[in-house]
C-alpha cells in the first residue's frame, strides 16, 4: 500500500468518525485533497446507508474515546427496583418449616464423606459404636485433647469405610444403564471389558471425586494420628520425669525421717503409688541379678501381692 493510500485511509476513518459523532469536519478535511475529499464524501455517504445498528454503536464509542468523550456513569437503581428486589429476596430464604429445615440440613451429607454428620440414617448405630470402642481401646486417650483426636480418627475411619461401597454402587448403576451396549461384540470377555471401560468413562467425574475425598480423609486421619501420638508421648515423658523426681524426694525424706506429702511438691502421685514403683524397681533388679534391696522371700511376697491386685 502506498503512502497516499495509507493517508487516504486514515483521513477517511477520521472524517467518518467525526461525522458520526456530530463534530465539525473542517480540521480533518483540511488534510485531505479536494479529490480525496470528494471520494471520501461519496464513500462515506454510501457506507453510512449500509451501516447497521451494531456498527453505529461501535463507531460512536470509538469516536467518543478518540475525541475525549467518556462513557455515561451507571445510574443507581430506582426506589421501585429496590423494593422489587427486596420482595423477590423473600422467596429465596430457604425452607421455613421444621420438616423443610431438617430435610435441607442433609443436603451436604448425601455421600457421608463431608459435613458434620457422621452417622447417616442408613448406618448401623451398633456397628458405629463398636467401631468407636475399638479406636478408644486402641489409642487409650487420657486427656480431653486426646479423646477429641481419638473421636476424630474414628469418625474419619468410619467415613473411609463408605468409599468402597460407593464405588461399587457407581459400577452397579453403570451396569444397569449400559448393559445393552456393544451387542455386536461376540466375545463375552471383550464385551465385558468394553462395558467396564464405558462405565468408567461415563462416571469418571464421580470416580475422581471419590478418589479425591479418600485422599482428603486419609490425610486428615494421618494428621490426627500424628498429633495424638505426639500428645501421648509428651504426656508419658512428663509423667516419667515427674515420677522420677517424686521418688527421689520420697527416698530423701525417708532417710531424713520426715513425712512426705506429694501434693505439697505439686505431684499427683500417692505415697502408695511411689512405694509400689520402688518395689517394682527392686523386684526387676533382683530378677536380673543386679544389686537390689529385695531378698528371695521379699520378691516372692511382692509377686504374690501383684497377682492378687491383678485378679481384683
Amino acid at each position: 500500500m502506498s503512502a497516499r493510500s495509507i493517508r487516504r485511509a486514515a483521513a477517511h476513518k477520521a472524517l467518518k468518525l467525526a461525522r458520526k459523532a456530530g463534530l465539525p469536519t473542517q480540521a480533518t478535511a483540511a488534510h485531505v485533497t479536494s479529490e480525496d475529499q470528494n471520494n471520501l464524501e461519496t464513500e462515506t455517504a454510501h457506507s453510512t446507508e449500509q451501516t447497521d445498528e451494531t456498527e453505529q454503536a461501535e463507531q460512536t464509542f470509538a469516536a467518543g474515546a478518540t475525541f475525549g468523550f467518556s462513557e455515561p456513569e451507571p445510574q443507581p437503581p430506582s426506589d421501585a427496583r429496590l423494593a422489587a428486589n427486596r420482595a423477590n429476596a423473600q422467596f429465596s430464604t430457604g425452607p421455613t418449616s421444621a420438616e423443610g429445615k431438617a430435610k435441607s440440613s442433609m443436603n451436604a451429607v448425601k455421600t457421608g464423606l463431608t459435613g458434620r454428620t457422621v452417622l447417616l440414617p442408613t448406618d448401623d448405630a451398633v456397628a458405629y459404636q463398636q467401631h468407636l470402642d475399638r479406636h478408644f481401646f486402641k489409642h487409650a486417650p487420657a486427656t480431653d485433647d486426646e479423646r477429641s483426636l481419638t473421636q476424630s480418627i474414628a469418625d474419619t475411619g468410619w467415613r473411609l469405610l463408605r468409599i468402597a461401597p460407593l464405588e461399587a454402587g457407581i459400577y452397579a448403576v453403570g451396569r444397569r444403564k449400559l448393559a445393552d451396549l456393544f451387542p455386536d461384540e461376540k466375545n463375552p470377555v471383550n464385551r465385558e471389558a468394553l462395558i467396564h471401560a464405558e462405565i468408567f468413562m461415563t462416571f469418571r467425574k464421580d470416580f475422581s471425586n471419590l478418589a479425591l475425598q479418600e485422599r482428603r480423609l486419609r490425610n486428615q486421619c494421618n494428621t490426627d494420628i500424628a498429633q495424638l501420638t505426639q500428645l501421648q508421648k509428651d504426656r508419658r515423658d512428663k509423667h516419667a520425669a515427674d515420677l522420677k523426681r517424686a521418688i527421689a524426694l520420697y527416698k530423701s525424706t525417708r532417710k531424713l525421717g520426715v513425712p512426705f506429702e506429694p501434693a505439697f511438691f505439686g505431684f499427683v502421685f500417692s505415697v502408695a503409688e511411689l512405694e509400689d514403683h520402688i518395689n517394682l524397681e527392686q523386684a526387676t533388679a533382683f530378677a536380673q541379678g543386679q544389686p537390689s534391696d529385695f531378698t528371695k522371700e521379699q520378691f516372692a511376697a511382692y509377686l504374690a501381692q501383684w497377682k492378687v491386685r491383678k485378679a481384683a
